[in-house]
């Protein structure tokens, strides 16, 4: 599951809409580079299992930009970058074997990245993110759904959802057990550089 530099950030900027949540959001007043905080951004996933409980967690090391251009939200862009030795499932065997060479491969592998390719508005509060997911040496298309969640003076945050298939980057140990599918649920809090 070793998803090189997630640019789930890149999701955020499809999500330019007014905190108000009755008109859109006017991204000339938007408009700039953000960074992704690590203050008020969590980044968790989730695979089901046949057998019961699945394999929750979240990642406690990432960094990202958004830049969003205010006259055309297809020029803005999203970029995030994930560690996946950072993974934490609360449970110390699984986070060892998330660890090794059967999934993320953290003693060679040190980034999962995504790069937006293109953002697509879907209502006033909401965009479609789509880009490439590199992890592990394969880079497969990744589609993401973002929703502006609030904005303020300086700082912007998305409520950031998708999920993508284990198998193309070669980590799909354990089907059909676990799902081949990965559910992420992230929010991502940014602020003005």
């Amino acid at each position: 599951m070793r998803l090189k530099n997630l640019s789930l950030a890149a999701f955020l900027l499809g999500g330019l809409v007014i905190p108000a949540r009755s008109a859109a959001v006017d991204l000339n007043d938007a408009a700039g580079r953000y960074a992704i905080s690590p203050s008020g951004s969590s980044l968790a996933f989730a695979i089901a299992s046949i057998a019961g409980k699945g394999i929750s967690g979240r990642f406690a090391r990432y960094d990202g930009a958004i830049v969003l251009d205010g006259g055309n939200l297809a020029r803005s862009s999203v970029r995030i970058t994930i560690v996946p030795a950072s993974v934490e499932t609360g449970q110390d065997r699984v986070d060892t074997f998330l660890k090794s060479n059967a999934v993320f491969d953290v003693a060679n592998e040190h980034a999962i990245s995504f790069r937006s390719s293109g953002i697509r508005r879907t209502g006033d509060r909401s965009a479609t993110i789509t880009g490439m997911l590199t992890a592990r040496g394969h880079t497969s298309p990744a589609t993401f759904e973002a929703e502006l969640e609030d904005m303020g003076k300086g700082w912007i945050s998305f409520h950031v959802t998708g999920h993508v298939l284990r198998s193309p980057y070669g980590m799909d140990v354990g089907t059909p057990i676990y799902s081949n599918v990965v559910q992420f649920d992230m929010k991502l809090k940014a602020r003005r550089e």
